[in-house]
């Protein structure tokens, strides 16, 4: 009887609910692994999540962080990187695509610097996005002259 007790107590610590794997919540999860993939979460990043995915999803600020800490779940839920593109990848257009890539530039630049490991990354998913080097060169430079602008 005292381990039904105590295991109504834990429950409720154990119970994660995901949000479905679709294109928006794959897209929240690159985001979060973006901005994570330095070992440095900041202010200034999630800002730049939540702003995306209001902007992307039409959504209110309140609506984007629920939905960003949802993605937060998934990103931690889902190891590979490569299976989370490809579900961008096979579920939204090539124009959408890019929007996605240009958008995570923004999340990595977001505090300022550029590392090795964010380019090794986004260059992953670029890849996987189907977005050529050429393209993605360009997307990568209009989200640098953009964030050079705020």
């Amino acid at each position: 009887m005292l381990e039904r007790l105590l295991s109504l107590f834990h429950a409720d610590k154990t119970t994660t609910t995901l949000p479905e794997v679709d294109a928006r919540h794959a897209l929240g999860a690159l985001l979060v692994r973006a901005a994570k993939v330095d070992r440095a979460y900041l202010f200034e990043e999630v800002e730049e999540i939540d702003h995306v995915l209001s902007h992307m999803y039409a959504l209110n600020p309140v609506e984007a962080a629920k939905m960003r800490a949802r993605c937060e779940k998934l990103e931690v839920a889902m190891p590979d990187t490569d299976t989370l593109a490809r579900v961008l990848h096979d579920a939204i257009p090539m124009l959408e695509r890019e929007t996605a890539v240009q958008s995570l530039w923004s999340v990595v630049l977001a505090d300022g610097m550029e590392r090795p490991e964010e380019d090794d990354l986004l260059h992953r998913i670029e890849a996987t996005l189907g977005v050529s080097p050429e393209r993605a060169l360009e997307l990568h430079d209009a989200a640098v002259a953009q964030a050079q602008h705020l």
